[in-house]
């Protein structure tokens, strides 16, 4: 039986059914190609034109076939550590080579008008041998080095959520439980409902790092935080939505939640009279915006600490790692307002999948 996908991570070779990854083989097959045409200097500048097509459709042809073969076999390779999979990936891109070369040879060569001597034939195949031999290795090494360096920022980055989504404050845990301890007998109803929702953050905190949901149950569980707030605030608390988001986008998990805990923590306990959290989302393009606009006390003695910014660090750094450039975090700080501006790709569940496909 072939490993699940769970396992077939830690194999260093990229997922090579993916369009990208293909892309990117196909990209390097030709540029070694228009090498190979342009490199003989006893070969007049026109014929080596005349040479490239069939250079680039032998090229083509190994690096195609060896993709589809790899793609298959990639559960099994997984079987095996890093350099025994690399050294039978080795094996079956050179019998890939062998293979096209005979099939060229007896295509081409033999069927033509001109007569090759059976050393021609040996010394063809040796060729083309010797040539994907050397070229197979830095490409394999290349695949291993990348794997290596996104394991280790994977790593580090998971450490991090990690590190964000175990990090409910206390504050917020001791104040939570004296709010559902009052309620308990003034209002049982209120009180269980406090409860399911404080175990509802947790189940999430303590789930996988790497889980994205959809944008609809991450916004369920901000509304869940929002009502135990509530309880405790009061009318101190004033929540505005302005939503028009698709609910089928998936996101990180606990991507808003620590921005709003920050906007309460930081904003509005700190006033008296209380304040306002404005939360709006909406969809351009393929872009998907949300923007949390906190209050802020009238007098900069009665805000509190900003702390070391670690949720929005690492927020920031969530949306870097999983969209790079398209995934974004900035921060708008006026007189009397806190605004958080977000923004990441729409990516459906299929699209999500060929995403994280991709990255292994």
């Amino acid at each position: 039986m072939p490993k699940t996908d769970s396992d077939t991570d830690k194999l260093f070779l990229p997922n090579l059914c993916g369009i990208r990854a293909v892309f990117f083989v196909v990209l390097i097959s030709e540029l070694f190609a228009f090498f190979l045409a342009l490199a003989p200097m006893d070969v007049p500048l026109s014929k080596r034109w005349n040479q490239l097509g069939l250079i680039s459709l032998f090229v083509q042809w190994c690096a195609l076939m060896s993709c589809s073969i790899l793609c298959l076999f990639r559960p099994y390779l997984a079987r095996f550590n890093n350099i025994q999979a690399g050294i039978i990936s080795y094996i079956i891109i050179l019998a890939v080579v062998a293979l096209v070369s005979e099939l060229t040879y007896y295509f081409i060569y033999e069927r033509t008008a001109a007569i090759y001597p059976p050393s021609w034939h040996f010394d063809y195949l040796l060729r083309n041998l010797a040539i994907g031999a050397i070229l197979t290795g830095p490409v394999l090494r290349y695949f291993y080095i990348q794997n290596q360096w996104r394991r280790n920022v994977q790593a580090e980055t998971e450490a991090r959520v990690q590190a964000l989504q175990s990090r409910i404050r206390p504050h917020f845990l001791f104040n939570s439980m004296n709010t559902i301890a009052s309620l308990t007998r003034s209002n049982p109803e209120k009180a269980e409902t406090a409860v399911e929702n404080l175990a509802d953050l947790f189940r999430v905190s303590l789930s996988d790092a790497r889980k994205q949901v959809p944008l609809e149950e991450e916004l369920d569980l901000c509304r869940r935080y929002l009502e135990i707030e509530q309880l405790r605030l009061g009318d101190r608390l004033d929540v505005k939505w302005q939503l028009d988001v698709p609910n089928d986008a998936m996101v990180p998990a606990l991507l808003l939640q620590p921005l709003i805990e920050n906007a309460i923590y930081h904003g509005i306990e700190s006033q008296t009279e209380g304040g306002s959290i404005e939360i709006k989302g909406r969809l351009s393009d393929t872009q998907i915006e949300f923007t949390l606009s906190n209050s802020l006390p009238d007098e900069p003695a009665q805000q509190k600490q900003r702390g070391n910014q670690l949720a929005q660090n690492n927020v920031r750094e969530r949306l870097t790692a999983l969209y790079a450039k398209k995934g974004t975090l900035d921060i708008n700080e006026e007189d009397d307002t806190y605004r958080v501006i977000l923004q990441f790709p729409y990516e459906r569940p299929n699209q999500a999948e060929e995403h994280e496909d991709f990255d292994r």
